[in-house]
């Protein structure tokens, strides 16, 4: 294989390796700052990210608001506290070494403070911000008044143009680079469009070739894309390299360094990782960003898929072919279904999903009154996580809402990436992860159970493989 040069990130001269920052408390000081160690660019996450004790105890993010709006000012607190304590672990890890990135998604609540108040506490601890889940359009101004670089994350050249027109051709000289995320491959939230079927993926190649030329069309020749989404083996990428197609060009890699000594995640997440198959992940839309992610499927997603199912389209009056009433709710409100979906309810019912539920599609899902329950919990529980979800109707707008009904298909996702990242049942929670994570299972590097360290896994990388 072609051997790897360095290049320019950041304002300094790295390893085109660089660590993605990952989810709730996946991706810390410790692991980006040991990946930054050894000369590439280490990425800790600042969604929600943990902060510690004197002792070194994590100090569990726990809310005492009476309303979402306090619990929210709550969750601002946590994550900007928490962010510059995981900036000043990566910085003193990594000795000064390699750079060390910020990752922020722009759809997570309180986004542009959270940002804001990690660089404020973190001065000249951090090179980069990288930012996807959404258009991040003021990232690029919020860099530029830190002087730091920024790295938005696209899934196509298209949004890259367009945020290139509204934002960025302001401040060029601090895009650091580009990262396209694969919207097929990268674990966790991604950018599929309406227009692009899930079922149908797409080779990456072109789709980058496209956005390496919208790029050069903006004067950014010199500036990196980032593949993201399906690296495992360079040797796999070696006609990436000094093409000119591509362009500059670095490797972000989110799968792999989960299954490291410093990676943060509970041990029996590791071990699930180790033991995938393929088609093992699933990419499926019921994140209440309303973005489609990718999770490795297991009985948390299953029962999401079940309870969608279980779903019929209801009329408020008796149209057409709806002409059976219901009652739902505490009230017994009626509403009208057709003969065939009735008899589909009322076999539903018999296996005691009892419970139907709302959407804000005029249908109604069905489940047991003990999952009804946990729904409404956690929906009065809502923190305000996200800028908008579709799970309780919170926005973090003057009205606090989105203005549509809370949805029951969906999920706190902060609960349960909390719960996931803080060793409860990895089974009963969403697990993150991209779709080539079944190659741990097959990869000689890993096998009778070995677990890396961050150094013996990049140098590993070097050698492509």
């Amino acid at each position: 294989m072609k051997a790897l040069e360095s290049i320019r990130m950041s304002g300094r001269d790295v390893l085109p390796l660089i660590e993605g920052g990952k989810g709730v408390a996946v991706t810390t000081g410790i692991s980006s700052g040991a990946w930054a160690k050894t000369g590439g660019v280490g990425t800790f996450s600042g969604v929600n990210a943990d902060s510690h004790d004197a002792d070194g105890n994590n100090i569990p993010q726990i809310y005492y608001g009476k309303t979402r709006r306090e619990r929210f000012e709550e969750l601002v607190a946590y994550g900007i506290k928490g962010g510059i304590y995981q900036a000043q672990v990566a910085h003193e890890t990594s000795g000064g070494k390699g750079a060390i990135h910020v990752n922020i998604l722009w759809e997570m609540g309180g986004a542009e403070r959270v940002l804001t108040g990690i660089l404020e506490g973190a001065k000249g601890l951090i090179q980069g911000v990288t930012c996807g889940a959404g258009m991040p359009y003021r990232v690029a101004e919020i860099a530029a008044h830190y002087n730091i670089y920024y790295y938005p994350i696209v899934s196509s050249a298209r949004a890259f143009k367009a945020l290139w027109k509204r934002a960025y051709h302001k401040t060029p000289e601090l895009l650091g680079g580009v990262v396209y995320e694969d919207p097929w491959l990268a674990g966790g939230h991604n950018g599929l469009s309406n227009s692009e079927d899930p079922l149908v993926p797409q080779a990456p190649y072109a789709r980058v070739a496209e956005l390496r030329t919208a790029m050069n069309e903006a004067g950014l020749k010199e500036v990196p894309v980032i593949m993201a989404g399906g690296v495992w083996w360079l040797s796999e990428w070696e006609d990436w390299l000094d093409n000119p197609e591509i362009g500059p060009v670095a490797f972000q890699f989110g799968t792999r360094p989960m299954l490291t000594r410093e990676s943060p995640i509970p041990e029996a997440w590791k071990k699930r990782l180790a033991a995938l198959s393929p088609g093992d992940v699933l990419l499926h839309r019921f994140s209440p960003t309303g973005f489609y992610s990718s999770a490795v499927k297991n009985p948390f997603l299953g029962e999401l898929v079940e309870r969608s199912d279980r779903q019929i389209l209801f009329t408020a009056d008796a149209i057409g072919e709806h002409t059976v009433s219901m009652g739902v709710g505490s009230s017994g409100r009626l509403v009208f279904v057709t003969p065939q979906d009735k008899a589909r309810a009322d076999g539903w019912i018999a296996k005691g999903f009892s419970t139907p539920l709302r959407t804000p599609d005029s249908t109604l899902i069905f489940v047991s009154p003990e999952k009804a329950e946990a729904i409404h919990k956690d929906q009065v529980s809502c923190m305000g996580c996200l800028s908008g979800c579709s799970f309780s109707n919170w926005s973090q707008n003057e009205e606090g809402t989105t203005g549509r009904l809370a949805d029951p298909r969906s999920f706190c996702i902060q609960k349960t990436l909390q719960n996931v990242a803080h060793g409860q049942d990895i089974e009963q929670e969403l697990m993150f992860a991209g779709h080539n994570a079944y190659r741990f299972a097959s990869d000689p590097f890993y096998a009778n159970g070995f677990v890396p360290s961050v150094a013996q896994l990049v140098e590993r990388i070097l050698t492509g493989f």
